[in-house]
């Protein structure tokens, strides 16, 4: 090689090096930060795929909490969480943005500061709202002058007025963002906020997003994943409304009790609810009978059953076992009324009657109202006989 070719090297290959990382720094994406009162814990970065949380990469945090991660920018938005412990704190990444997060580890899914991504702010905003949301729903719930109806009412009134101030401010204000998406799948525990598989409404947010995403992001997995649940929605919401077609037929009687009724088939095919035991004691039963201690559960029960059913004590028992089979085998025997949704954990009741653990009852009186929850009774026999 000559001295001219030489020296022409000595300055391309340097800056050919350095366009090099340059090129591959515009390619990725980068979260960094820190993390204080967190010596010796590991902060995962975990990446919340269609299938459940994936840990990326990982990091043991010294006394300063400084952490740095990367990776490729992803082909649409995607999602992402810090965690240490039960402490989480949900990021989504759209391009090749540097993120930026502050927080205390004992208070970081609540108090933190996050830089470099709208998206993310605004993810944040979403989180302290759910939050929120779930404080003021345990407070109700936890109430004790409170009658399970107006628990029920109240509830659903909290619920109502969030959603109504996530669609119109975050969902769809922005639909094609990820925060957007982000607002879809927020729960209350194992119950979705947005459930497409109950609510008319909430089918037409997921399908706003969908459309969206389509035409945005239109190879996107999580845009497909949408849209196949918005059509499953729509199919939901078809068969729902024909279930309780027979019943509209007697509106009169349903205007009369305040109930929210549950129409279900029961366990020899009928079409059974709860507005047509009007006049009898109801304890309406969430159960699951693959449980553990189903069966002695099902004792108690029948000991009650066979000592107040000729004053008048029906048992409405729902069952969220996934197996039809299974739930027919159990309660082939039983002389109640045995009824199951086939939407298991995700039925639309749990969420209507807020059931926060299985099993759990309702004790409904003979107007038809309802009275009190499992969590409101502490002598169940007693509160029976007080009905009758």
């Amino acid at each position: 090689m000559n001295t001219i070719n030489k020296t022409l090297a000595s300055y391309i290959l340097p800056c050919l090096t350095v366009l090099a990382m340059v090129g591959c720094q515009k390619q990725g994406f980068s979260i960094s930060g820190t993390i204080s009162e967190a010596k010796d814990s590991v902060l995962y970065l975990e990446n919340m795929s269609l299938d459940g949380p994936v840990t990326i990469d990982s990091v043991r945090l010294d006394s300063d909490g400084e952490f740095s991660f990367s990776g490729e920018r992803p082909e649409a938005p995607e999602f992402y969480r810090l965690r240490i412990s039960s402490g989480i704190i949900n990021l989504s990444v759209d391009s090749t943005e540097n993120i930026e997060v502050k927080a205390s580890y004992p208070t970081m899914s609540t108090q933190y500061e996050v830089k470099g991504s709208e998206n993310c702010e605004k993810i944040k905003e979403l989180s302290l709202l759910q939050q929120q949301l779930l404080s003021q729903v345990l407070l109700v719930s936890d109430n004790p002058t409170l009658g399970v109806q107006q628990t029920v009412d109240s509830i659903r009134t909290l619920i109502d007025t969030y959603k109504n101030n996530v669609r119109t401010n975050y969902i769809f204000k922005e639909p094609q963002k990820a925060y957007a998406y982000f607002a879809l799948f927020q729960s209350l525990g194992d119950m979705l906020i947005f459930n497409p598989r109950e609510s008319e409404i909430d089918v037409k947010t997921f399908a706003a997003v969908a459309t969206s995403w389509d035409a945005h992001y239109p190879e996107a997995l999580r845009g497909k994943n949408l849209h196949n649940i918005a059509i499953e929605g729509m199919k939901q919401i078809r068969i729902l409304k024909a279930q309780q077609k027979p019943y509209e037929v007697d509106a009169s009687k349903v205007s009369q009790v305040s109930l929210i009724d549950i129409p279900l088939i029961d366990n020899k095919g009928r079409h059974r609810s709860l507005t047509e035991l009007k006049g009898q004691v109801i304890l309406l039963d969430f159960h699951v009978f693959a449980s553990d201690h189903s069966t002695e559960r099902i004792m108690a029960l029948r000991a009650l059953y066979d000592k107040y059913h000729a004053q008048g004590l029906q048992i409405y028992q729902v069952s969220l076992d996934s197996n039809e089979h299974f739930w027919k085998t159990q309660t082939a025997a039983l002389p109640w009324i045995s009824v199951r949704d086939n939407d298991g954990p995700q039925s639309q009741y749990l969420v209507r009657y807020y059931v926060q653990q299985l099993p759990s009852y309702f004790l409904i009186d003979r107007t038809n109202t309802l009275y009190k929850r499992s969590e409101q009774i502490s002598d169940l026999e007693s509160e029976i006989k007080s009905l009758l």
